[in-house]
């Protein structure tokens, strides 16, 4: 039988919980949510309780399954990378590029367009994050590496964003112009403000440039302060800005996020990310990065000199913190994993919520917060 009725668990359909119903699948495709004794009880599937939720969209992935995409800018390495992630109920991921050299940049942006034209699962775009970051700010990116926006990048990358259905780029106000950030978004590139020192007043001009997404809130950026707000303030302020949040309980305290959420101005919404290195999927216990040791010790990933270097996270871990520590509900938190970051994306490519027709990616969020996936 192809129609399948999943029946014991709520339904999350990227906008509402739904209780006592069933979601319909027929051969992975959403057909529609129905009361249950309106099914055929031969096409029943009974779960234990959880919640039924819409594949996760991860805009910050790193690696996955003991691979890193600055490492391998190769189709093998991204379905690695995907499949990981798909194995923690995360069904749309953009891999990432960390500040690296323009020969691996533009690895990045081949290996991404042909991952996917080959229709690797997961693969819906790219976001590079830098190398045009500042060095203040440069978290774990190589300094060595970060440069100001020339001619010829801003060339390349309006190019990409041409090719690509999503080109996601994090940059600091310190190395591109208000016009340099106009023409990337004019040409379609999703532009996100990071690994800043930038001023309240820098900050407002990028976003009045074109730049509607900012990378990672209170991490690497310049933090609010009575006398000057700093890119958080900015972010916080600025309606239609919306701000990835690594909630893993260490690169933001939960009462952090608490204050962040009450004071986040609308449109704009706070989504979650992983900023996750290869350890998804994986028992390693140390990586390289742009040949330095990064050591993973209790759910924490560092440098030898004790910066964090990405997050040891998938996003299952993120909603249980987001839940259980920060204190929101599930809706909500499942909206930040799915609906919010999906409305960032210049095409979603059907993922973040269910829609007639269209394949579900459904995921069985149990109530320990571990995942399924629905079929």
């Amino acid at each position: 039988m192809s129609m399948k009725a999943f029946v014991g668990a709520d339904i999350f359909d990227g906008q509402t919980l739904h209780h006592g119903m069933a979601l319909l699948l027929e051969n992975g495709v959403f057909r529609g949510i129905a009361a249950v004794d309106s099914t055929d009880p031969a096409a029943r599937v009974m779960l234990d309780g959880g919640t039924i939720s819409p594949g996760f969209v991860d805009l910050q992935v790193n690696g996955g399954g003991g691979v890193m995409f600055n490492d391998h800018q190769t189709v093998a390495a991204l379905e690695t990378i995907a499949r990981a992630h798909a194995s923690t109920g995360t069904a749309a991921i953009l891999p990432t590029l960390i500040t690296d050299t323009p020969a691996h940049t533009t690895a990045a942006i081949e290996a991404v367009e042909a991952a996917i034209a080959q229709k690797v699962p997961g693969i819906i775009g790219l976001h590079l994050e830098g190398p045009h970051l500042s060095q203040a700010r440069k978290g774990a990116h190589d300094p060595a590496l970060i440069r100001p926006m020339g001619a010829d990048d801003l060339a390349q990358l309006c190019a990409a964003a041409r090719r690509l259905p999503n080109l996601m780029m994090t940059l600091a106000p310190e190395s591109v112009t208000p016009a340099q950030i106009a023409a990337l978004t004019k040409a379609g590139v999703i532009v996100s403000l990071g690994h800043s020192d930038c001023s309240y007043a820098d900050a407002s001009a990028g976003f009045a440039a074109g730049a509607r997404v900012a990378t990672h809130l209170f991490n690497a950026m310049s933090p609010l302060g009575s006398r000057e707000p700093g890119l958080v303030g900015a972010v916080l302020d600025t309606g239609p800005v919306s701000v990835g949040l690594i909630a893993d309980g260490i690169h933001v305290h939960p009462a952090s996020i608490r204050s962040a959420l009450a004071a986040k101005r609308g449109p704009g919404r706070l989504f979650l990310v992983t900023d996750a290195m290869s350890t998804v999927g994986s028992s390693i216990t140390e990586f390289t990065l742009n040949g330095r040791r990064v050591l993973r010790r209790d759910g924490r990933l560092t440098l030898e000199n004790g910066s964090l270097a990405g997050a040891d996270l998938d996003m299952p871990k993120a909603l249980s913190v987001m839940v259980n520590d920060v204190g929101i509900g599930l809706a909500e938190a499942l909206a930040m994993a799915t609906t919010y970051p999906a409305a960032v994306l210049t095409d979603a490519c059907g993922f973040g919520q269910f829609a007639p027709g269209l394949p579900a990616h459904a995921v069985w969020l149990k109530n320990d917060f571990s995942v399924d996936i629905l079929r």
